[in-house]
C-alpha cells in the first residue's frame, strides 16, 4: 500500500496482497533486515506499468 513491494510479490507468485503484507509484518517481529530489504526493494523494483481502463 505504501511503495507496493508487497502487492508486486503477490501479483507475482499469484498470492493475495494482504496475505503478503501479513507475512511482512509478522516477519517484523524476527530478528533480520526485513524493513531494510523492504526499502531496498521500493527503490531498485520498477514500477509497473498503469493500468488503462476502458
Amino acid at each position: 500500500m505504501i511503495a507496493g513491494v508487497c502487492g508486486g510479490i503477490a501479483e507475482r507468485y499469484g498470492m493475495r496482497p494482504t496475505t503478503v503484507r501479513l507475512l511482512f509484518l509478522l516477519s517484523c517481529i524476527l530478528p533480520g533486515p526485513q524493513f531494510i530489504l523492504y526499502l531496498i526493494m521500493w527503490v531498485a523494483v520498477p514500477k509497473a506499468p498503469a493500468r488503462q481502463y476502458h
